[in-house]
């Protein structure tokens, strides 16, 4: 009899659940489908004759893409973390105006990345981009500055730093979203004691809100390193001189017309995200004891 209970409970359960299931399988499956057939490719076209996988670490090219994503998801991550941590407690606490002010910093989700990218572009074009106008002191308001306009693009450091800015930007409502939820998780009360206590706005933050908000900055920490890790738009638009690994893996594949090289380049792309993956993983489970520890 409690056998059968049990069957019967589960099959209400599944009863009660059966829209959500009829929409989250069919798009796992989807999804989980898409996932093997480009793994297949990867492997198909990486380990095929020449073994490519192993033959595109002695190119330049790679290498030097390589290294340009990995300063850009190290540079990155952490500084839309942070920008995402100070919005998140700017907008925190009730005040007049924060709906308003919570919509304003999540306008550059709404714009498209495309759109962003092109925007920069022209606002740091050479030589007659807006910005130059303005150091240049073509504008009244604002004091001459250059004598001669600055070619942005022109460097590495400049292009990839360009790039960054409007990755940063665009993306930091993602990381206010998230970093918000999980301040709105913590308890107030146990603010309210540690401020009986004596203690001050940092060791509040120390002690109490960042072991709490542990989860959400690793939630932060992997996604956003994917999303740089893998980052296309913005350096294709503002620094095609100086490809990451993204743009480097399109440019193999449609315009070198080598798809063994592309699915290398794309196979240690899949790696290094893993690495990256467990890594954050790991350093968020280390800090939070340590802090809880403490």
């Amino acid at each position: 009899m409690p056998e059968k209970t049990k069957r019967y409970s589960i099959w209400e359960k599944l009863k009660d659940n059966l829209f959500i299931l009829g929409i989250t399988v069919p798009c796992f499956l989807y999804l989980f489908a898409f996932l093997i057939i480009v793994l297949f490719y990867l492997l198909k076209f990486s380990f095929s004759e020449g073994l490519p996988i192993i033959s595109i670490l002695s190119e330049a090219e790679f290498r030097n893409a390589l290294l340009r994503t990995f300063w850009f998801m190290l540079i990155g991550t952490p500084l839309q973390l942070a920008v995402g941590i100070i919005l998140a407690l700017l907008v925190y606490e009730s005040f007049k105006g924060v709906s308003l002010t919570r919509s304003l910093f999540l306008i550059p989700i709404a714009i498209p990345a495309l759109v962003t990218a092109v925007i920069i572009n022209l606002l740091f074009s050479y030589p007659f981009g807006h910005m130059n106008d303005l150091l240049s002191g073509k504008y009244t308001f604002f004091p001459k500055i250059l004598e001669l306009p600055l070619n942005f693009s022109g460097t590495e450091f400049f292009s990839i730093g360009l790039a960054m800015l409007g990755k940063v930007w665009r993306d930091m409502p993602i990381s206010m979203l998230i970093i918000l939820a999980g301040l709105q998780t913590i308890e107030k009360e146990g603010y309210e004691a540690a401020q009986i206590m004596g203690a001050n706005f940092y060791q509040r933050f120390k002690y109490i809100t960042l072991p709490l908000l542990t989860p959400a900055i690793s939630t932060v920490l992997i996604l956003r390193s994917i999303e740089n890790w893998k980052e296309f738009i913005f350096p294709f638009v503002l620094a095609p001189a100086y490809p990451l690994l993204g743009v480097l893996i399109d440019r193999l594949y449609h315009v070198q017309q080598n798809p063994y090289m592309a699915g290398a380049c794309a196979l240690w792309l899949v790696l290094f995200i893993g690495a990256t993956t467990f890594l954050f993983t790991f350093l968020t489970k280390t800090v939070r004891a340590y802090l809880v520890k403490v």
